[in-house]
Formats: structure tokens, sequence, C-alpha cells
């Protein structure tokens, strides 16, 4: 007599095996695509020549011109131009809420640091 258990299981366990790869396939090129998108994202929307500092808002003025001290405690004074995508609304918020702060930038005539964007 045939143990029913064993011929029920054994036609299963290929597609079982076929499913997990899939997921895992499927989730290891979207983990890639995540980081990549994150690696290059901003590359690709400032331009390749622009350069990035995180940190905390600590003083705006005058106009959309602002300081950023980063986590290492260094103080970096922006200047921003007519190519800049800040909102001084945005910026003043974060400024109130002490929030994390990431701004793109490029150096500009006499070692300048003009903003490209803030976010």
């Amino acid at each position: 007599m045939e143990d029913t258990n064993s011929s029920f299981i054994a036609p299963i366990l290929p597609r079982i095996a076929a499913a997990i790869c899939v997921v895992l396939l499927i989730g290891s090129i979207g983990l890639a695509s995540i980081g990549a998108v994150a690696l290059f994202g901003p590359m690709l929307t400032h331009g390749e020549n622009t350069e990035h500092a995180a940190g905390l808002i600590v003083a705006i003025g005058p106009g959309e011109d602002f300081t950023l001290k980063t986590a290492t405690g260094r103080s970096m004074s922006f200047e921003c131009a007519a190519q800049c995508r800040a909102s001084l609304g945005h910026m003043q918020r974060h400024l109130r809420e002490h929030a994390h702060t990431d701004v793109y930038y490029i150096q500009g005539p006499g070692n300048t640091l003009m903003v490209v964007d803030v976010d």
C-alpha cells in the first residue's frame, strides 16, 4: 500500500521551491533598484558637480541664505541664488522643528556655497 501523504507532497515541493526562488529574486531586484536610485538619484537630478551636506539649519537670512550645522559640528554658510529651488517657508519650518535638512550645492565664485536644492 502506498503512503498517501508522501504521494501528495512530492509533486508540490518543486512548485514551492520555485515560488520561494521567484519571491527572493523579485525582492533582491527591488532592493538593488532602490539602492541605485538612492545612490544616483540626486546626481541625476542636480547634476554631476553638485555636492551634498546634511545637518540642521541654525540661522536664516538675509533672504533665503542660511547656515547649516552638520553632525560633525561644522557650520556651513549657503547662498541661495537664482537657480536655488528652496522655499523660505520650508526652511523656516526646518529651523523651528530642528528637522534634518539635506542641501545640494555647488562651489560658486570666491568659494561661496551656492544652493541648488534644499530638502
